[in-house]
């Protein structure tokens, strides 16, 4: 009889078990929903004014190799599309004319914080062709519903650097590296933005340049993360 019990006893234990591992699975799986819900994408392509194959001021250089759709850099999801946004510049002129700002990026959301990949082409392939360190050479300007707006400064050095890696991967004081490829050397940065009033909502974001600089600043993605 006892041997009858102990049997039972471990029989319940097993079953315990099981519904354990059951309630942990479905947590898991619970979380990994919640990991896929909390990005959205912002749809570039309605204001998109260059193209992945496309010409980036020298001519020669462009992003073919990057990926397109649904991608994970440093833990945040992007979706690639065939079109970028890229803002112009003065000296020296690009192959192909770009403007200075690109208005109404449509958002349409609340978020706590917006996640940029981007990067810029600068004025040729030596170091002192590029922007020093701490040149703001453009700006997120995100307006919310109620018809406030915030600034969103890009410093070279601190937020991006040149899509061509001339400095041997130099490194960026709020962004980080997210995409690179060897053959030619090329990068793109992933920068994060807290929004202060992650409550309102994000009515449309604009890409304008900053300056007279050598930069052509352009954005290959937007990604939303909601708490």
């Amino acid at each position: 009889m006892s041997k009858g019990l102990g049997g039972m006893g471990n029989h319940i234990m097993r079953l315990a078990l099981l519904l354990v591992l059951g309630v942990a699975c479905v947590r898991a799986t619970l979380l990994a929903a919640q990991d896929t819900k909390k990005f959205s994408y912002v749809d570039l392509q309605t204001k998109a004014n260059a193209k992945l194959t496309g010409s980036f001021g020298s001519g020669f250089l462009n992003l073919a190799k990057l990926p397109q759709g649904e991608l994970t850099f440093q833990e945040v999801k992007f979706k690639i599309s065939e079109g970028l946004i890229q803002l112009g510049r003065q000296s020296p002129p690009l192959k192909e004319p770009r403007p200075d700002k690109v208005e109404g990026i449509p958002v349409k959301s609340r978020l706590a914080k917006l996640h940029l990949l981007h990067a810029t082409v600068g004025g040729g392939l030596k170091p002192s062709q590029f922007a020093e360190d701490g040149t703001m050479i453009a700006e997120y300007k995100v307006h919310y519903e109620d018809g406030t707006t915030q600034a969103i400064p890009v410093v070279y050095g601190k937020d991006l650097r040149d899509f061509f890696n001339h400095d041997d991967f130099k490194p960026v004081e709020r962004a980080k590296l997210a995409w690179k490829d060897n053959e030619p050397p090329l990068r793109l940065y992933l920068c994060a933005w807290e929004n202060p009033h992650p409550a309102k909502i994000i009515r449309s974001i604009d890409f304008v340049k900053t300056g007279d600089t050598s930069c052509a600043p352009f954005c290959v993605a937007i990604t939303l993360e909601q708490k």
